[in-house]
């Protein structure tokens, strides 16, 4: 009896789920989720499909176009105005998942959503088919099909999840998939019956996983909690719990250590308001990574690899390079979530040369007052996030009120105390942190295996139909 390699669905052993392959030249390991202690088939074919190789030997091979309905011509983009006009609770399908709900509805049966164009063909982490049933309407960024009699739809809908899109994607700006390409993608084809086995199969174990990554996303939050409560008490309150308190005569800041001073942001520090996105690359100018809202974590990590490479004088660059020390600060966005997070990144001795852009503001530490790592976790801290919420104009986007923030008072303990706290939240942070990395590698092996165990279902490489009874 054959079998392939597999992995429970319980927590991720990585020495179970993961099979290690080098490539020709013997470089870097490359890792590859197998779903394993499933039958094989019997016998198999040859399909004559590239991404399919072998089906088994019962298995046909059909066309999109012969096995289902399309149903295009009764789309009807709206744009956001009409929308706007047209709230209500009927769902409103784009490429890639509901975008909006309005009042009526153009469908009102079982279908599979196929994007047509912005769908992620070539993210083998993100659906590009959905299943759908009831009152929906539909825009023109999402083939719609009706499986005919015979044919599965929900099968349909993890198969067309499976498929190799680089010979059907046309299109130079988005990727797009026209309606005779996508007619004429290869179809698997058990019959009926089977089909619903497997479907019944995949429901049932993908449920298993998706409530084991939930799990764990929830031991995300928890752990993320407790961080951001270890930083704000750490840099109100200081590390000695018997220490006297006395009032701070800020009403959101409460008591602090008796010790401890109360200073504004702009007494401790130098602000630059606004940052330079520079200009296109040439050839006399310097060339420097640019860090915009979307370059900094919530963790406070710079992406550099991501950031844009921009051109900058070199009197720009003594401007709005960052020196170790320096907190960029987001101060502007076109989303409130980045405002209100309170996202900050922090330039230290390891840090490659950045520029800030026009939507940060950079704070230099004045370091006779304040220790950058300190003033720092300050300003990431829970009590500094709920001011920012109170700072916020909306024009045309969401923008800090600069000046209120840089007049914000803060609670400042000595040099040296400071220095202590800093070396406490570096060192229990990073236990947090590596706790929470390892979660999401878990999450990470889950997700590729419950990707890999549909495409083995669906492409006939494990037999479920005894595993589905």
């Amino acid at each position: 009896m054959n079998h392939i390699c597999t992995t429970p669905t319980g927590d991720v052993d990585s020495s179970q789920v993961v099979n290690r392959t080098r490539d020709a030249t013997g470089g870097k390991e490359e890792a590859a989720v197998q779903p394993c202690g499933f039958r094989q088939y019997p016998a198999y074919k040859e399909s004559g499909v590239g991404w399919l190789e072998e089906i088994p030997a019962h298995w046909g091979i059909n066309t999109v176009s012969r096995v289902t309905d399309c149903l295009d011509r009764r789309r009807i983009p709206l744009n956001a105005v009409e929308r706007g006009r047209m709230q209500g609770t009927y769902p409103y399908w784009g490429a890639n998942s509901i975008v909006d709900y309005v009042n009526q509805w153009l469908f009102d049966e079982e279908l599979v959503l196929l994007g047509e164009d912005g769908a992620p063909f070539f993210d083998q982490f993100r659906p590009v088919a959905f299943y759908v049933t009831g009152k929906i309407w539909v825009n023109n960024h999402a083939h719609v099909l009706r499986a005919r009699t015979n044919f599965e739809a929900r099968f349909l809908m993890h198969v067309l999840n499976c498929v190799d899109y680089r010979a059907f994607i046309a299109g130079s700006t988005r990727d797009k998939l026209t309606q005779s390409e996508m007619q004429a993608i290869p179809i698997q084809c058990p019959e009926i019956g089977e089909q619903r086995a497997i479907v019944s199969f995949l429901d049932r174990e993908t449920s298993k996983i998706n409530h084991l990554i939930k799990r764990k996303e929830r031991l995300i939050e928890l752990l993320q909690e407790k961080r951001t409560a270890l930083i704000s008490h750490a840099v109100t309150r200081g590390l000695n719990p018997d220490v006297p308190l006395k009032e701070s005569g800020v009403e959101w800041l409460g008591k602090i250590p008796e010790h401890w001073d109360v200073k504004r942001l702009k007494q401790v520090s130098f602000v630059e308001n606004s940052g330079n996105y520079g200009a296109e690359p040439g050839e006399a100018e310097i060339h420097l990574p640019v860090c915009t809202t979307a370059h900094l974590t919530m963790d406070g990590v710079f992406q550099i690899d991501a950031m844009p490479v921009r051109s900058f004088s070199s009197g720009d660059v003594k401007k709005y390079a960052g020196v170790p020390g320096d907190i960029f600060v987001v101060k502007s966005s076109g989303s409130n979530t980045n405002i209100i997070s309170g996202k900050l990144g922090l330039v230290t001795e390891t840090t490659p040369r950045i520029v800030f852009s026009n939507f940060l503001m950079r704070i230099r530490p004045n370091v006779r007052f304040a220790v950058p790592g300190f003033l720092a976790y300050l300003l990431r801290s829970r009590l500094t996030r709920e001011r920012i919420k109170r700072m916020v104009a909306t024009t045309t986007y969401p923008n800090i009120n600069v000046a209120d923030y840089v007049r914000s008072a803060i609670p400042l303990p000595l040099i040296f105390e400071q220095n202590q706290i800093v070396t406490f939240l570096d060192r229990e942070t990073a236990k947090l942190d590596l706790l929470t990395s390892k979660i999401r590698q878990a999450i990470k092996l889950l997700t590729e295996y419950r990707i890999a165990l549909i495409s083995a279902a669906v492409t006939g490489k494990i037999d479920v139909r005894e595993a589905a009874s």
